[in-house]
């Protein structure tokens, strides 16, 4: 579908802040599943402080990443290779999510970690293998590198704020969770057909309205379990707004 906008007989030439708004867009359409992904995945960390720290740190090397695979862009796509094995390592994220048990403390049955460092490189690779879909359509749009840099570096602040609402959503919705990693099964799909038999890959409209359908799904129940972290938060919290209550009655 984009393949037609673009060559379109009305397309006279896209200026770069044009391109640019595209190629920010696409990521950010492009990314809810990736961040929902990243979400999940930093759930097997105890504490939020490290699913934060993991993200961060994960993203920032999966940036890293994410630049070294656009400069190679022209090469790495001549290798079917490469999609095939994006799409095996998230088809089996996804295997290995719906197999294991369901922790009962949070619902969480997806990777656990005992320490950060076990969650950044899964964080970056299941990043960069999401790349590998997205980074193949920015380098349609345009053939300016630069442009392509800058739209995934945005990408890459959009992933991480999208992340964090959904860390905070997958403790609010009962099905968050699964429909998140059944659209890393859509795009590990995808990218298996791409590898296998190109012309056979779904258009990108299609792809979207799937992945929101389930998103939908997701979105549908409310949790009914508190979450136990935010709320001892708030209650450690509480004592010290006191404190400052009183000290503030008393200086008047």
């Amino acid at each position: 579908m984009l393949d037609q906008i673009l060559n379109s007989p009305f397309n006279v030439g896209l200026e770069a802040p044009v391109v640019l708004l595209i190629l920010v867009a696409l990521e950010a359409l492009l990314s809810a599943d990736n961040a929902i992904a990243l979400a999940a995945i930093s759930q097997g960390l105890e504490t939020k402080q490290l699913q934060r720290h993991a993200l961060n740190l994960g993203l920032a090397v999966a940036y890293v990443l994410r630049i070294t695979l656009i400069l190679t862009a022209t090469w790495v796509v001549q290798f079917w290779q490469f999609e095939l094995l994006g799409a095996a390592y998230l088809l089996w994220l996804v295997f290995e999510y719906f197999r294991s048990d369901q922790d009962e403390e949070d619902h969480h049955h997806g990777p656990k970690f005992t320490s950060l460092w076990q969650a950044i490189p899964i964080i970056a690779v299941t990043d960069l293998a999401f790349s590998l879909d997205s980074v193949t359509t920015a380098i349609a749009i345009s053939d300016q590198t630069w442009l392509v840099i800058a739209g995934g570096t945005i990408g890459v602040i959009a992933l991480r704020f999208m992340a964090g609402l959904f860390m905070r959503w997958l403790k609010e919705y009962v099905y968050l969770e699964d429909a998140g990693y059944i659209t890393v099964g859509f795009v590990g799909l995808r990218l298996l057909v791409r590898a296998i038999k190109p012309e056979l890959v779904p258009p990108e409209w299609l792809m979207v309205a799937a992945i929101a359908l389930v998103f939908m799904w997701g979105f549908s129940e409310k949790s009914k379990t508190p979450d136990l972290e935010s709320i001892a938060v708030e209650n450690e919290a509480q004592p010290a707004l006191r404190t400052d209550q009183r000290a503030k009655e008393a200086s008047r």
